[in-house]
């Protein structure tokens, strides 16, 4: 919890002054009392009524008072709160390497099922478009509410082709986060799904291309799938060779850093499934501060309120 008003919390320091005045001014009347009337008859003339209920009005008037000055202090806690509106990119590797069967049944399998997934979760405001890419980008589907043109769109991936040209499907990411800028308001995040096994080696450089994302406030959250003992049939010009495939997480780990996202690792297919869940929250939520001043200032209206009520009740006068 913190405080849009901190200095306003310096009037608590004031309730302990008041106690001790208090219970300074309560010996006094005693003393002051038993002064003046015979000890016989100070039990008829000044009949002691029952401690608790002599100071609870005070100790009720204490507790309004406290609460209602952390009220005026401006009390608020952080809670996430869902996104009304929210672009996300989902970038397939659909290179050879891809049909590597040590996440299973492949890697590129566990990526469509966890993508499905996460198109499931998200919420209907929430646009999510799918580029696939391996020697060049391809425009799947562009970002839509509507997600079942997008799960169409991630039924159609499949693995094979050579290269992986990673930096130039974030520029066609890029580009398509940012033709919807225009049509959903200034504050809704802009994010990029990569999913890939390895580094680039084919078009720009990705490292580039998510700096330039990180400047234009769109997000890259990169998964690793697969191992280091994956094979695959990778295809050469006089036929397809069993070749290791072993996952390369440090390019994508710098592209995440380079755009102020997250960098995840997945060896099976239920690391990705919960990757995904994960950043179908992560995607789609954000931290907002939410004002508690009402509840303070209710609780000390209710307590001062139970003050006077139990003074009037118990002694036929406020407290």
């Amino acid at each position: 919890m913190s405080f849009g008003a901190p200095p306003v919390l310096l009037g608590l320091l004031a309730l302990p002054v008041l106690a001790w005045a208090y219970l300074l001014a309560q010996r006094r009347r005693a003393a002051a009392l038993a002064a003046v009337v015979a000890a016989p008859l100070l039990a008829s003339l000044a009949p002691r009524r029952a401690g608790w209920r002599r100071h609870t009005p005070y100790l009720l008037l204490a507790l309004g008072a406290g609460a209602l000055i952390v009220a005026a202090a401006r009390p608020r806690e952080r809670v996430s709160v869902p996104v009304r509106s929210a672009t996300v990119m989902l970038v397939n590797d659909v290179s050879a390497s891809m049909s590597a069967a040590d996440v299973r049944p492949s890697r590129l399998v566990a990526a469509k099922r966890a993508a499905t997934s996460f198109l499931h979760r998200v919420g209907p405001g929430i646009s999510v478009g799918s580029i696939a890419f391996a020697r060049h980008p391809v425009m799947l589907q562009d970002p839509t509410t509507d997600h079942a043109l997008t799960l169409a769109a991630l039924a159609k991936l499949r693995s094979g082709g050579g290269g992986t040209a990673m930096g130039a499907a974030l520029e066609l990411a890029l580009s398509a986060v940012g033709a919807t800028a225009g049509r959903t308001a200034a504050t809704a995040p802009r994010s990029v799904i990569l999913i890939s096994d390895g580094g680039a080696n084919v078009g720009p450089d990705p490292v580039g291309v998510a700096a330039r994302a990180g400047r234009e406030h769109v997000r890259i959250y990169a998964v690793a799938v697969g191992t280091a003992h994956g094979e695959a049939e990778i295809p050469y010009r006089h036929g397809d060779r069993l070749e290791p495939v072993p996952v390369d997480a440090t390019t994508l780990a710098r592209i995440a850093r380079a755009s102020g996202g997250a960098a995840y690792h997945a060896p099976d297919a239920a690391a990705v499934a919960a990757i995904y869940r994960r950043l179908s929250v992560t995607l789609t939520r954000r931290r907002a501060l939410r004002a508690l001043a009402g509840y303070f200032a209710g609780a000390g209206l209710v307590a001062l309120a139970l003050a006077v009520g139990l003074s009037l009740n118990w002694f036929g006068r406020l407290a």
